[in-house]
């Protein structure tokens, strides 16, 4: 199980990054959480360059939450780089956005977002999501990197 491996949150809104750590606390979840705001700060992070160089502050995440539109770097260009590595390969990649376009969610699937969710409009929906990605993400899913 990976429910103690380190979730990153990739969201440039800072409501939308109060309610998730929100929902992700009322589910229970106790995975450490980092945020990043925009998807330069996620390849920066990824990679450990700068202030992100120290693992043990800042692991390697086994939960991406990848919101589409964010500044510097869209999100379905961090997926792609994300993609590009072998060794980031297991990482789970959530897509959460608000974006309901299908030619967005077709380009996420096609470079390797594990999952694609449109963001719930009430605190109540969110919540239930933050309990479905405990469950299921941080709880049943198997990587290959934990099996080996």
């Amino acid at each position: 199980m990976t429910t103690n491996g380190a979730v990153l949150l990739v969201e440039d809104n800072e409501d939308d990054v109060f309610l998730m750590k929100r929902a992700l606390k009322g589910a229970g979840v106790t995975n450490p959480l980092s945020v990043v705001e925009d998807g330069q700060g996620a390849i920066d992070y990824l990679s450990g360059t700068g202030k992100f160089s120290d693992r043990k502050l800042y692991p390697i995440p086994t939960l991406i939450l990848l919101d589409l539109k964010l500044p510097l770097v869209r999100g379905l260009d961090v997926l792609a780089w994300i993609r590009k590595e072998p060794k980031r390969s297991s990482i789970i990649v959530v897509v959460l956005t608000s974006s309901d376009e299908p030619s967005d969610l077709a380009q996420a699937y096609r470079l390797g977002a594990n999952s694609y969710l449109v963001k719930p409009p009430t605190a109540p929906q969110l919540l239930d999501m933050a309990k479905a990605f405990k469950w299921y993400w941080l709880g049943l899913n198997r990587t290959e990197s934990q099996d080996s």
